[in-house]
């Protein structure tokens, strides 16, 4: 989305707005300041008597400028200023505007920066995505927002970046499995990778043979298409000096059946989007690389499918993985842990300061969260407050789960040194963390994401679609904000 963020030390008077189709208004919960329209506002505002602190309505001059409006309490939440934002915003898509103006009359400073940073956010993610329609609606781009009252500039270039990764992110998901094989993804992120100036390298079935990355190998060996693989993707800031790198870890299963343990029709639905992972962890490559960190981020996509035929891998395999791992195959649709574990063993080996995945891994997540927060699960203690503080601050909600040692007890193999999994499904989602957990060096600290919230219907946060892309906001405040990854 290309357009101009103007911002006037003025505030929006009458005049002002009357040259204006659409206006958004962030007001103080107490004592309303003076604002144009103001005893149209208030009578309109009682008059729809709604138990809500947000409104809209169009005003009576000639242009019948739609204007909608909120009370904001100095203590919101970063994830409800966002879904307020939505709301707001949402009001003036009827008819997508060329140009927006938003004041934030009788807010501290403090304040007021969030409000527009937050109505910025989900006025960008308004940016339509992929669609196959024959018909397709017709779009008029934003060309500019324009802020009143700002006392002091505010750098939006962080925004601008994480809605770009965010976009992204959205964009391959929705992305149906017959446009988006493993061939053709793989074509989209070198194409991205020539534009951005990453390294990449790909790891294709030969080269994993090589090396015997079996547990990939397994879920690989399904297709008959052989384009699966492993792609590394590297930014590098130039002249920075040495510093640790994060790396960013993103399951691509492009489609998934569930293998010889077949999905049903309800819960095959929608398996195109079991890459959301990898489409997450480019998103946070493309905003970190936009931003120009001065530290190294290195991308690690495990790009295949999971297919059904007489070659596809079975309950009671064993296969050996990258580690040297021996392991029992329990369920073939417990794939994404497999296709993780030689991906995680790769990220390892250079000793990174931070390594996060990020996976639509199991079920038993979105059974004990929902879909508005994530599954968290990290070997280091020490980094759970800075995890659930990103969550927080980022307004991309994340709940911490235990990851002790006697869960592995479950996972305990006659046959095999571990079970992928158990057939009971009883906290699948701790279970896949431990068995993850074997293929990460243990001297690297390591952020698993089980992205329970990478679909949550009506949108989630400033998001508008289903689809999310989150993790590219909540990476951001972890890996800039926190005290965390290449801080440690």
């Amino acid at each position: 989305m290309k357009m101009v963020i103007s911002q006037h030390k003025n505030p929006l008077n009458r005049q002002e707005a009357d040259g204006w189709d659409h206006i958004i208004l962030a007001l103080p919960s107490t004592k309303w300041p003076k604002v144009p329209y103001q005893d149209v506002l208030e009578r309109r505002a009682r008059r729809q008597g709604r138990a809500t602190d947000h409104w809209f309505t169009d005003l009576p001059n000639e242009r019948d400028t739609r204007v909608s409006w909120a009370t904001i309490k100095p203590d919101i939440s970063a994830f409800d200023l966002l879904t307020l934002a939505r709301h707001l915003v949402a009001v003036h898509w009827d008819t997508p505007p060329a140009r927006m103006a938003i004041a934030a009359p009788g807010l501290d400073d403090e304040l007021a920066a969030r409000v527009m940073e937050a109505l910025v956010a989900a006025i960008l993610a308004r940016e339509p995505l992929p669609s196959y329609k024959s018909k397709p609606k017709a779009q008029r781009e934003l060309r500019t927002i324009a802020l009143f009252g700002q006392v002091h500039k505010q750098d939006f270039s962080r925004t601008l970046a994480e809605a770009e990764g965010n976009h992204l992110a959205r964009s391959l998901t929705v992305i149906p499995s017959n446009e988006l094989t493993p061939a053709r993804y793989r074509q989209r992120i070198a194409t991205l990778a020539r534009e951005h100036g990453w390294d990449m390298e790909f790891h294709d079935i030969t080269a994993l043979k090589r090396i015997r990355a079996g547990a990939f190998l397994a879920v690989a060996q399904g297709g008959t298409a052989r384009d699966d693989g492993i792609v590394h993707l590297r930014y590098a800031p130039k002249g920075k000096g040495k510093k640790p790198a994060l790396a960013l870890v993103g399951k691509g299963i492009c489609f998934d059946t569930g293998g010889h343990n077949l999905k049903p029709a309800k819960h095959m639905m929608g398996m195109h989007q079991d890459m959301a992972g990898s489409a997450v962890a480019l998103g946070v490559l493309l905003a970190l690389t936009k931003l120009k960190v001065d530290f190294p981020v290195d991308c690690w996509l495990a790009i295949a499918q999971n297919m059904i035929s007489p070659t596809a891998y079975k309950q009671n395999d064993v296969v050996t993985a990258l580690n040297g791992t021996t392991i029992e195959i329990v369920h073939t649709d417990a794939e994404g842990r497999m296709v993780l574990a030689d991906t995680l063993t790769l990220a390892s080996k250079a000793k990174p300061g931070l390594i996060v995945d990020y996976a639509t891994l199991t079920g038993s997540c979105v059974y004990a969260l929902g879909t508005a927060y994530s599954g968290a699960f990290t070997n280091r203690r020490e980094l759970l407050s800075a995890i659930m503080q990103a969550g927080v601050a980022s307004g991309e909600r994340v709940w911490p789960f235990p990851t002790d040692a006697d869960y592995d007890k479950a996972l305990e193999s006659d046959i095999a040194d571990i079970k992928q999994c158990t057939l009971e499904g009883e906290a699948d989602h701790i279970l896949a963390a431990r068995f993850l957990n074997h293929f990460v060096d243990a001297t690297v600290p390591w952020l698993h994401l089980d992205l329970a919230s990478a679909s949550n219907k009506g949108g989630l946060g400033h998001v508008p679609t289903a689809t999310t892309g989150f993790g590219v906001r909540y990476t951001l405040h972890l890996a800039l904000d926190m005290k965390s990854g290449r801080r440690l």
